[in-house]
């Protein structure tokens, strides 16, 4: 069986098992990717392989197409936009994600930024190093409203979290879980009400074409002046000149971003001083990678056993 692993960079050294276990099941081709790979090349690499293993790298249909002998695709990871699913599914290639195995990481994440951008955090560490030392106000994250839009795995652990900080926690959502919103005091609300009211919004939910956008300005109107805004999903979820303008005009106080709509950035976006930014590191733990490194080798044990794998993805048409 061959293998074609295309992870994050910082991925084989947090988690150098996970190759030395792949290599008993077959042959392993290891890719870094990083700094983008060509999509003709991509295509001259998958041509012999038996299974794909990736992180953020895009498998469309040309790339399927290209892979003759493909009969599994593993995203290293919960979110699976950057895999033609429904194309997979017609070629009878399985596909597996891990999802919720990266929530906690992300959900530190969230509120790493959150309060990041609330206390003015990366701004004062690079004054004082500079030898510039200089007291400046924030806002407290304590007793304020959080909306969080999503309720999956990563949202509810957020939720979970801000109970420490007794903050009031609105969720916008179209899969609703009662019970565990009961658990974690969490209110239901029609998206306006959200953006209108909460002082922090966090986006922890999937991209589709439905959602592309959902920051933009519309969205960011409703907004307190007060407001920021976190993203720790998919970059394609916020439109960035709407939310570059609404900065600009002080619409909202600030964002923290974890995800851009092109990753790395070819624009000047995240180097504005009302964003945070970190690159796209919401699942990047070791104990994250683990996990995921863990489930991955398990489900190509099941493969090769003829077993049924575990969080195979059905495309939602076909469900």
């Amino acid at each position: 069986m061959k293998l074609l692993i295309m992870l994050r960079d910082a991925f084989y050294e947090a988690n150098p098992k996970f190759i030395e276990d792949a290599k008993q099941l077959g042959e392993v081709k290891v890719l870094y990717t990083d700094h983008g790979i060509g999509k003709e090349e991509l295509k001259r690499e998958v041509k012999d392989v038996d299974i794909i293993i990736v992180a953020v790298v895009k498998i469309d249909s040309d790339v399927i197409e290209a892979a003759p002998h493909l009969k599994y695709i593993i995203k290293y990871g919960a979110g699976y936009d950057n895999i033609d699913v429904e194309y997979a599914y017609e070629k009878g290639i399985q596909v597996t994600n891990a999802p919720g195995v990266n929530a906690q990481s992300a959900a530190d994440l969230a509120f790493g930024l959150m309060l990041s951008a609330a206390r003015n955090i990366p701004k004062k560490d690079q004054e004082i190093k500079s030898g510039h030392w200089e007291l400046s106000m924030g806002n407290e994250i304590y007793q304020k409203k959080l909306g969080i839009i999503g309720f999956g795995s990563i949202a509810k652990a957020i939720a979970k979290r801000a109970i420490g900080f007794d903050m009031e926690t609105i969720v916008c959502t179209n899969y609703p879980d009662q019970p565990a919103a009961d658990t974690l005091n969490v209110t239901f609300v029609e998206k306006d009400e959200l953006f209108k009211t909460a002082d922090y919004i966090i986006i922890a939910t999937s991209l589709n074409e439905k959602n592309r956008h959902l920051i933009n300005n519309e969205t960011l109107s409703l907004m307190k002046s007060t407001a920021y805004i976190i993203n720790i999903s998919r970059g394609p979820l916020v439109n960035e000149l709407d939310l570059a303008k609404a900065l600009e005009e002080k619409k909202i106080k600030g964002a923290a971003l974890d995800v851009f709509e092109v990753e790395p950035p070819i624009n000047d976006f995240p180097r504005r001083k009302e964003i945070v930014a970190t690159p796209h590191i919401g699942g990047a733990t070791f104990e994250s990678i683990k996990r995921i490194g863990d489930l991955s080798i398990s489900n190509m044990k099941k493969l090769l056993n003829n077993e049924e794998l575990d969080y195979v993805v059905i495309p939602k048409q076909r469900a």
